[in-house]
């Protein structure tokens, strides 16, 4: 039994090498192919000046909104609505929509500001150094 079970092991191994290469050549370029996108600290998201003051920018990869309320201020959300989990599409005047059932955040704290979202989109850590925006 001792050889079966051994044989599994590589073979899962050898499968899951396989699918994991395969995945990782024609992933997003925002993401490097030995990281998750979420996991990876440091990774950089944007520069300053691809995030537009009073809006936001959403990484759909890392599931996670940048938003710059006042020119210099930046703030980072989870880009997963707290109502069903749909990932949000859009960011304009002045809040982070969901398209799946018009839940509306606010760029400046992630508070609910319209429903049915029950709770306001948890806060993510980032680090601004120079031009660059990094997940922390």
């Amino acid at each position: 039994m001792t050889d079966r079970s051994t044989r599994r092991t590589v073979i899962l191994a050898a499968g899951t090498s396989a699918l994991l290469a395969g995945c990782s050549e024609y992933g997003d370029k925002s993401s490097s192919p030995d990281e998750s996108p979420k996991a990876s600290s440091g990774q950089q998201l944007a520069t300053t000046s691809d995030i537009p003051v009073g809006g936001g920018t959403i990484f759909k990869d890392q599931k996670v909104v940048v938003t710059q309320p006042a020119k210099g201020d930046f703030k980072a959300f989870s880009a997963v609505c707290t109502h069903q989990g749909c990932l949000v599409d859009k960011v304009a005047g002045g809040t982070i929509d969901c398209p799946c059932h018009g839940s509306k955040f606010s760029v400046e704290d992630g508070a609910v500001k319209a429903g049915p979202a029950p709770r306001p989109l948890p806060a993510e850590k980032i680090t601004v150094e120079g031009n660059s925006i990094r997940l922390a």
